[in-house]
């Protein structure tokens, strides 16, 4: 979006006192995430505080009661126990008594346990009353009771001892159970707090759903409004414009975020209405080249059977008369050699050698045109078949040389074979011509696998050849030596780069690791089944085989 734009659709926003989507909606879930928090933790709490107080109620407080009503009955049992054996004085009477004495009463610790949980000032006071007055009762009455029946006889026993004791125990018993009534109002207290918590609880449930339920309602009412209806409006404009109606505009409205949209659709359609005018302008600039392009390919077509009637006279015309020129000065050379003078002899020599090199930069010349537009029909070829044919065509020139040709195991590649075994006459030729004059050539031709394809090199001990020169051999009539120290014509290995390219590789001079001699290195595409090319079918005019040569 253009800042012009940009800016145009805020102020309109602006200026219309209107808040951006983002702080519509962080408003609006600010409000829907507080009230969220405020029912979830009114629910949490009622329902913690209901989970406390039934705890209280049926555990702490029960367990309590229970407690303090047995300590209870082992006081009756003791007081009961204790006048049995006042009556008749036998000893098993006081079994209840002796057992209840042995251990604590426990009221204030069943007191304790329960302030542990619910704090009652009235519990803790009865429960230490209740407890105070029953030891009293043990240790001022009981336990001297039972020294005097032991000592003198139940016959002792005083009936005002009687009336005493009874008295006491009365006073235990009651507040005995003043403390279980206690224990059991606190119980009935923390009862009706369960019962309205509970309550509390239950009636948190459906208002917890039923916030949810409008919270959502009113979420998807403000999409609707803020997001939904603003956004089909402009998607309804943008099928308009997407139908072919460039011309209609995009309304821009909504919240900010939808209007910057609204904005930006508008612009990519003003745009699109230039881009549209731009793109006719250059669609028929493009038709006025392509005709022109016509008119080009059609003068290519004309000159390309030109220089195929040009290369057909080269053939025959121009080789015609230069063979009739090389056989009679050859004859001329037989019949008066060494009959006139020595300059003529050597005018002679110069016209069958000048002759000669024509004819062969003529057949060099015209091989060296033909490759990739007239030949055979590309196959499988098997590289170690095709050396063997080189190395063959080039047998004489090796014989007499003394030179050895060598080579590892060579891949099958996609090719035309005819120049790929001119490709290795070529390269080995030139070994051989290049040999150092105080050693036999040896040539050595390998190959390795690469990622791009086969990588092959045509290595040999001879001469070699000065790295800054390494690319100039490959330019057409480019010579490093003089023609009468080294014959030819300078195509050789222009002819091999050519060759090479149009099976889609690439050729160079590399340095030996030896550092005597040249390395020639080539690269040639993977093999892969299904993968051969079909070529042009030959035209009339043969295809002639230049003369291996180095520049």
């Amino acid at each position: 979006m253009s800042p012009a734009l940009a800016a145009a659709a805020t102020a309109s926003a602006g200026s219309r006192g209107e808040q951006t989507l983002r702080e519509r909606l962080r408003g609006w879930f600010s409000v829907v995430g507080v009230l969220l928090v405020l029912v979830v933790a009114l629910a949490a709490v009622a329902y913690s505080q209901q989970v406390q107080r039934q705890e209280i109620v049926t555990r702490d407080l029960f367990d309590a009661i229970t407690e303090t009503d047995t300590a209870y009955i082992a006081l009756i049992d003791a007081e009961t126990g204790l006048r049995g054996f006042a009556l008749t004085g036998e000893r098993r009477f006081l079994d209840p008594y002796e057992a209840a004495s042995e251990r604590p009463i426990g009221f204030v610790d069943i007191a304790r346990d329960v302030a542990r949980v619910r704090e009652d000032p009235g519990t803790t006071a009865a429960a230490q009353r209740a407890q105070d007055l029953a030891q009293a009762w043990y240790d001022d009455y009981a336990a001297p009771l039972v020294a005097q029946i032991e000592a003198r006889g139940p016959e002792s026993v005083k009936d005002a001892q009687v009336v005493q004791g009874r008295a006491r125990f009365d006073e235990v018993r009651a507040a005995a159970v003043a403390f279980v009534d206690e224990l059991r109002g606190l119980r009935a207290d923390v009862a009706d707090e369960l019962t309205t918590w509970t309550r509390l609880a239950t009636l948190v449930v459906p208002v917890l759903v039923g916030t949810i339920v409008v919270l959502g309602v009113g979420t998807w009412i403000a999409l609707r409004r803020w997001v939904i209806e603003p956004l089909e409006v402009v998607g309804a404009d943008a099928r308009v414009v997407a139908s072919g109606d460039l011309l209609h505009p995009v309304t821009v409205r909504g919240p900010g975020e939808v209007a910057t949209l609204a904005a930006d659709v508008e612009q990519m359609r003003t745009t699109l209405v230039d881009e549209m005018g731009r793109t006719r302008d250059a669609q028929r600039e493009v038709e006025l080249a392509h005709a022109q392009l016509a008119t080009q390919a059609e003068e290519l077509r004309r000159s390309n059977r030109d220089l195929e009637q040009f290369a057909y006279v080269a053939s025959h015309d121009l080789q015609e008369p230069l063979r009739k020129v090389a056989s009679f000065t050859q004859l001329l050379q037989k019949r008066y050699g060494g009959k006139l003078d020595e300059r003529a002899d050597q005018y002679i020599e110069f016209a069958v050698d000048g002759a000669k090199r024509m004819q062969r930069l003529i057949q060099d010349l015209l091989g060296f045109s033909r490759v990739g537009r007239v030949g055979k029909e590309l196959t499988e070829v098997d590289l170690t078949t095709a050396l063997d044919e080189a190395v063959e065509q080039q047998s004489e020139a090796i014989t007499d040389a003394g030179a050895v040709v060598t080579h590892d195991p060579l891949p099958v590649v996609v090719g035309e074979e005819p120049l790929l075994v001119q490709l290795f006459a070529n390269l080995v030729a030139n070994a051989v011509k290049f040999r150092h004059p105080d050693r036999p050539a040896r040539v050595h031709v390998y190959a390795r696998e690469t990622d791009e394809g086969w990588e092959l090199a045509c290595e040999d001990d001879g001469i070699g050849i000065d790295p800054q020169y390494a690319e100039r051999v490959f330019v057409i009539f480019q010579r490093l030596h003089a023609k009468d120290v080294y014959e030819g014509t300078g195509i050789g290995l222009a002819l091999c780069k050519k060759i090479v390219e149009f099976h889609g590789g690439r050729i160079w001079i590399d340095q030996p690791a030896s550092g005597i001699g040249t390395r020639v290195c080539w690269t040639l595409p993977h093999n892969r089944p299904g993968e051969l090319v079909e070529t042009a079918p030959p035209d009339s005019a043969q295809s002639a085989a230049p003369a291996a040569d180095e520049t």
